[in-house]
């Protein structure tokens, strides 16, 4: 399976943030499913591509390409970012089809970031949260150099306590 990475195009937002969507709900993601507040900031592919870099995972060729997966890299900062810091990139909101996963359109995203990250001028790591139970997104971090940073995890709703998130980095 040939996987091209590149910027969403307009026209394939709604795709990504249909994918995104039906991945999150898919795998239980979402703590409150279809009624989670956060499943409208995934659908939001536009917002998103607005204030940072929107990549997809692409089978095909041309007319007959098909988007199977997103995220969304921040380079620096601004309104798109969580957790990183002065001098750090951040990924957000990596999501596959579930008919294209085990194929390695997560990895090739997750690469893409990195790369970007590597041609930021002033990065020097890559930071991203992921949920405890996001096992197969933990052994593509782990296969790419990233390493947990326990002392970062944080928990983006504090009312909830059984809401944390586990932070990783990678040191360019």
């Amino acid at each position: 399976m040939d996987i091209v990475i590149r910027r969403a195009r307009p026209e394939e937002y709604e795709a990504v943030g249909e994918i995104t969507a039906q991945a999150y709900l898919g795998d239980g993601l979402l703590d409150f499913g279809e009624s989670d507040e956060y499943l409208g900031e995934l659908r939001d592919v536009a917002k998103r591509a607005a204030a940072a870099d929107v990549l997809v995972a692409v089978l095909g060729t041309g007319t007959g390409e098909r988007v199977v997966g997103g995220v969304t890299f921040v380079p620096s900062g601004g309104p798109m970012a969580d957790i990183a810091r002065e001098g750090e990139a951040e990924i957000r909101m990596l999501a596959v089809a579930k008919e294209a996963r085990g194929h390695g359109a997560g990895e090739a995203l997750v690469r893409a970031c990195v790369d970007r990250a590597r041609a930021t001028d002033g990065c020097v790591r890559v930071v991203l949260s992921t949920q405890r139970t996001m096992h197969s997104a933990h052994r593509i971090y782990g296969r790419l150099g990233f390493t947990r940073a326990p002392d970062r995890d944080w928990n983006p709703i504090p009312d909830l306590d059984d809401i944390m998130l586990l932070t990783y980095e990678l040191t360019l």
